[in-house]
């Protein structure tokens, strides 16, 4: 059986201490800043969506505290902060926290590489239930680098789930990192 692992190195069963709602609201609520700044150039191309990558790590860790109704809710919201057809980004998050549910037992059996995979796949399907949305309201195909900001949230993935873990970490633990 393979061990869990920690940023490619075997440990341990890691035994973090129980996630608040407060915690995770505070967090919902960073992602949703972290997309609303406003961004101008090849920044905003490669800006990946802070919001998917925090309900990414939350529907993997804890599903059952967070759900589809943050997903749905966090959705609408940034449906409206944008000023797009309402309910696609909503639609999105759904779809991407089913995956993180679905396969939430799974992803941390594997290693870093390994999971920045797994959350690229999903960040990917989460950009093509946009995309399809848009095409089939009328707009253009926007390009192939309409995807760069899947890559990029894969590539930050390691680090999310570190800044996300560290506050659930015993004292005694943290000191060592």
């Amino acid at each position: 059986m393979m061990r869990p692992r920690a940023f490619g190195r075997p440990f341990a069963e890691e035994i973090l201490l129980p996630v608040k709602t407060g915690f995770v609201a505070l967090a919902l609520m960073v992602a949703l800043l972290l997309n609303l700044l406003p961004l101008s150039g090849w920044v905003l191309l490669l800006r990946p969506d802070f919001i998917a990558l925090v309900l990414l790590f939350w529907g993997l860790e804890h599903p059952r505290k967070v759900g589809f109704l943050p997903a749905f809710l966090l959705g609408v919201a940034m449906d409206v902060a944008q000023g797009s057809l309402l309910g696609q980004h909503a639609l999105a998050y759904s779809a991407l926290m089913f995956a993180a549910i679905a396969i939430h037992r799974r992803v941390p059996l594997f290693g870093v590489r390994e999971q920045v995979l797994h959350i690229l796949g999903i960040l990917l399907v989460a950009q093509v239930v946009v995309l399809g949305v848009r095409l089939a309201t009328g707009s253009e195909f926007p390009g192939w680098w309409y995807f760069l900001p899947s890559a990029t949230g894969a590539i930050l993935w390691p680090f999310a789930r570190h800044a996300l873990t560290a506050p659930l970490r015993p004292r005694s633990e943290r000191k060592e990192i």
